[in-house]
């Protein structure tokens, strides 16, 4: 199986988490006619992207918002990358993080925000991550009937090593649940995708919360679909949406193929192909 489709779901968040959960079951039942393959979320989807409330919305792996995902992805038989929520480990620590489940509802993967948004743009942009979460600590690769697919949230994409390590380990996708300002939107969301896309010459889906000018921190939006080639080749605007796409795995072979920059990649001159911190990554990945 060489081609499958994904959906990026651009939608608001409100401040009653359980009412964002039921939002993606509407979302879902829209699309389900579609026989979409794989489904993102934004980033921080069922919260109010603000740092002192991430504590207060936090759950532990397992919990009631765990749970109704899990749930989601067995009953529309998806693959599910559910954006990102606040999780709470054992110790209290609070983490940006991805969840991935199967078709069947199992979890596969678990993406801990690895690079946090700590910034301060003269005249644009200030917001400080680390004042409430602790950052991750791996790169997230999981497997698929289709192959290999990884995932990081928002600011990890500015990192080019991080997309090249998923790849270097068999990622044909990489999605993205991110939620870029209005500052960095304009500046630098579209470029991310495409560059990453050129560089490692994959597929990129990035998906946004819809854009909502009275709240503290205001999404960009544009929920994108980038290609192997390094195009856009579908992008919403800052309202709510859905983006429907489809990947198409002999094409990115072929791109590959024709312009062979993974092949001429010179690790003689680099030092490492894939660092020992990656393969302990990967490692921890698998025992999810």
């Amino acid at each position: 199986m060489n081609k499958f489709r994904a959906a990026a779901i651009q939608m608001p968040t409100v401040e009653d988490k359980m009412e964002n959960i039921k939002a993606v079951r509407h979302y879902l039942e829209q699309i389900k006619a579609q026989k979409v393959d794989f489904v993102v979320l934004p980033e921080m989807f069922c919260c109010p992207y603000q740092t002192e409330k991430f504590p207060e919305y936090a759950e532990e792996e397992g919990g009631s918002v765990w749970k109704a995902l899990s749930a989601y992805a067995k009953e529309y038989n998806i693959y599910l990358v559910a954006g990102s929520v606040p999780e709470k480990d054992d110790e209290g620590r609070v983490y940006n993080t991805c969840y991935i489940f199967d078709r069947q509802g199992v979890q596969i993967g678990k993406h801990r925000k690895t690079h946090l948004f700590d910034i301060d743009v003269k005249g644009g942009q200030s917001f400080k991550e680390s004042d409430t979460l602790t950052a991750g600590n791996s790169g997230t690769v999981f497997e698929t009937e289709f192959g290999r697919m990884g995932v990081m949230i928002c600011f990890d994409i500015r990192f080019p090593e991080f997309a090249r390590m998923m790849v270097n380990d068999g990622a044909k996708m990489i999605f993205v649940p991110a939620a870029f300002n209005m500052t960095t939107g304009p500046a630098h969301w579209e470029l991310s995708f495409r560059a990453r896309a050129l560089d490692n010459q994959i597929y990129m889906l990035g998906c946004a919360p819809t854009r909502d000018p009275a709240a503290s921190y205001i999404s960009w939006g544009h929920s994108i679909f980038t290609d192997p080639w390094g195009r856009v080749v579908d992008m919403l605007d800052e309202k709510e949406g859905i983006l429907i796409c489809e990947a198409d795995l002999d094409y990115e072979n072929e791109i590959r193929e024709q312009l062979p920059l993974l092949k001429a990649r010179r690790n003689d001159v680099y030092g490492i192909e894939r660092s020992s911190m990656f393969k302990d990554c990967v490692h921890s990945v698998r025992s999810n």
